[in-house]
């Protein structure tokens, strides 16, 4: 499996994990308010951020019959899929400014197109990456046109059954694209760490032959640590400003600063891991000083025994190993030696 190449970074299965702050709706409709989060989110440590392009009338149809309504128990129940839309649309006017702040604060842009006038226009901003949102999977058409470009594609699994997935990727593939990161996802919002099965992430490699990623729409940051020591290369979160802010996304979405400390953990949970070892650092060889060896616990006199109640492995490591202590049991001390006296060979006569 190869590595994915977006913008500057390279994203494999033993590279460090790539973290998207995703800003979806939590502009609510204020410019000022989507810079700030964008200089937030690069403040924070992430590596990415990305926007939704999309508008009510490419996403949906305005309706007010009962499919046009969400009723799933979700936190939108009651509202028009249009009016849900309308609300959290990023302008497309803002995207290039946008990507440019991004960009100037280190950050890779990108987003989500959701309708092929959307790829047409992102695809006029150069960017250098489209993410596939959990609910498009199963837009074929939309898929097939995003791939044939040739860059990189993200494509989240929230919604899918594995029929939708083998058909999505199958279809980038047939047009020549292997560029693939796979997000594990659960469309709940918020998600309950019962509805994760975040051991899928291990699975996603050998199964699709995809980098693995993890899109979280949990409240903790326990989630995002789990799927890093799982194998996750790609986090994706979703960032608001602050709590105080009222948006259709704020119910599930990390404030800034909350994402500064989810991108501590994850770097924490990186180094943790490490790689397979069994070598010691040198704080660990340091502390070998207080393993235990075989000391001389009370006065002795030349040619007394070595017994249990004289000699005993305790701490610290300036005797000999422990593993000796059957071998010098009854041979006979060659001096008088005091208690404390860490215990050698050269202590002791060469026979019992």
């Amino acid at each position: 499996m190869k590595s994915v190449q977006i913008a500057e970074r390279t994203i494999g299965l033993d590279s460090p994990v790539f973290i998207i702050a995703e800003v979806s709706a939590n502009h609510n409709q204020s410019l000022q308010l989507a810079y700030e989060t964008i200089t937030a989110a690069a403040e924070a440590g992430a590596d990415a951020v990305k926007l939704q392009t999309y508008t009510p009338d490419t996403l949906t149809f305005n309706g007010d019959t009962e499919p046009f309504r969400v009723t799933q128990g979700t936190i939108w129940d009651g509202r028009t899929l249009y009016s849900l839309y309308q609300e959290g649309q990023t302008p497309w006017e803002w995207h290039a400014e946008l990507f440019e702040h991004a960009k100037s604060l280190g950050l890779v842009a990108f987003s989500s197109p959701f309708d092929p006038s959307a790829v047409d226009f992102l695809e006029s901003l150069q960017v250098p990456a489209y993410k596939v949102a959990s609910f498009e999977i199963v837009d074929i058409p939309l898929i097939e046109q995003i791939a044939a470009l040739g860059k990189p594609v993200i494509i989240s699994t929230g919604i899918a059954r594995e029929s939708d997935i083998h058909l999505a990727l199958e279809t980038c593939r047939k047009v020549g694209n292997d560029q693939l990161i796979l997000l594990k996802c659960t469309s709940a919002y918020p998600a309950l760490a019962e509805e994760l099965n975040l051991q899928t992430i291990t699975d996603i490699p050998s199964r699709y032959g995809c980098i693995p990623g993890y899109s979280d729409h949990t409240l903790t940051n326990t989630a995002s640590v789990v799927a890093t020591a799982l194998g996750a290369r790609v986090i994706e979160r979703h960032i608001i400003l602050n709590h105080s802010i009222e948006s259709l996304d704020a119910a599930f979405s990390t404030s800034a600063k909350e994402f500064g400390q989810l991108v501590q953990d994850i770097r924490e949970a990186e180094a943790a891991l490490g790689s397979v070892s069994y070598d010691l650092s040198p704080r660990m060889e340091a502390s070998r000083e207080h393993a235990r060896s075989l000391f001389v616990v009370k006065d002795v006199e030349q040619g007394d025994l070595v017994t249990r109640e004289n000699v005993r492995s305790i701490r610290p490591s300036a005797g000999i190993h422990p593993k000796y202590l059957g071998s010098v049991l009854g041979r006979r001390f060659n001096a008088r030696v005091t208690a404390g006296t860490p215990l050698s060979f050269e202590l002791l006569d060469e026979t019992v």
